[in-house]
């Protein structure tokens, strides 16, 4: 049987390292970036569900009036809720009672972890990372309800518990080149997006970050003039290559590996989505000593659990073809 005083080892140097791997998730997406500089990296401590509250109507007593004139003072029922279920995700690190004789001593134990905690993870990284622009399907629904979900192709569906059919105040905006009868390209991409932010702009709220994937940046880009080719200072500081477009970001999330789905681009504006992890589960160890009942090794899991969130999807769009 594996050393008891590994568990511990192990133990110590996984919670060492929790705090640095939440932070390097929201550094490894441009999204996650965005949401957390405007505070939208919102740990959760605990319910059945995670609630976002939203205003979704005017209040109904608005009234304009001339002196002693009776005023409207019924009450406006002007607030509901969506709720988004608690995802989990975890990781396994191990090691083998042999691994353990080979590597005596504190410091070869840790030696010999590193590579492995670096491995899970990267693995917890960068599958959060792709998570965030999912439809929420894989697994049997057991996944992220990332951007496919909350800000969906074709404007409609349920999410959160709302149904946007029934509701339209909760549909996204969008820009669909085939509804349109518009070829995707370099010379109508900009149409494309001038449309979609007259779209998904409310007075001083505008889209904050636009996110596209190889094909669609490459439009953007090729279609600009060398002296328009802003940039967002501190977009790129954080290392997020980027363009501007009416002053927002405009990030290509494809790439190697890239989390953006093929031929699409969001318009964002991130006051209104939400990064929610537990507070008690953001890569953290799990519980305390995982030995195995017939083997001679010992396993710990990083875990993490909590979801992505919208409180209003009428400022959200994407293009797609």
């Amino acid at each position: 049987m594996a050393s008891p005083n590994l568990s511990e080892i192990v133990t110590t140097t996984l919670r060492e390292r929790s705090g640095r791997l939440a932070d390097n998730v929201t550094q490894n997406s441009a999204l996650l970036y965005k949401m957390k500089d405007r505070g939208k990296v919102r740990p959760f401590s605990g319910g059945r569900t995670i609630v976002e509250e939203i205003s979704y109507a005017e209040n109904g007593a608005y009234k304009r009036y001339q002196g002693y004139e009776t005023l409207d003072i019924s009450p406006s029922d002007v607030i509901t809720a969506a709720e988004f279920e608690i995802k989990q995700a975890a990781v396994a690190v191990s090691i083998s009672g042999l691994e353990t004789l080979q590597n005596a001593g504190r410091n070869a134990i840790i030696d010999l972890f590193e590579s492995r905690i670096q491995n899970a993870e990267d693995t917890m990284m960068n599958n959060i990372s792709s998570d965030i622009y999912s439809d929420g399907t894989a697994d049997g629904g057991k996944q992220i309800g990332g951007l496919q979900a909350l800000v969906s192709d074709v404007g409609t569906g349920t999410v959160g518990g709302i149904n946007s059919t029934t509701y339209p105040f909760w549909q996204n905006a969008i820009y669909d080149f085939s509804a349109e009868a518009v070829t995707p390209g370099v010379d109508t991409i900009q149409t494309a997006m001038n449309t979609l932010y007259l779209r998904t702009k409310r007075n001083a709220d505008v889209p904050d970050l636009w996110v596209a994937d190889d094909t669609y940046f490459q439009y953007y880009w090729s279609s600009l003039q060398q002296i328009q080719r802003l940039t967002d200072d501190k977009m790129a500081s954080a290392g997020f290559q980027n363009l501007e477009f009416m002053g927002a970001p405009v990030v290509p999330d494809g790439g190697v590996g890239g989390d953006a789905p093929t031929n699409h681009m969001y318009a964002l504006n991130c006051k209104y989505l939400h990064y929610r992890p537990h507070k008690d589960r953001n890569f953290v160890p799990i519980g305390g000593e995982r030995f195995s009942t017939n083997q001679d090794a010992i396993v710990k899991l990083i875990g993490w659990a909590g979801n992505m969130t919208v409180s209003n999807r009428s400022l959200q769009g994407v293009i797609v073809a």
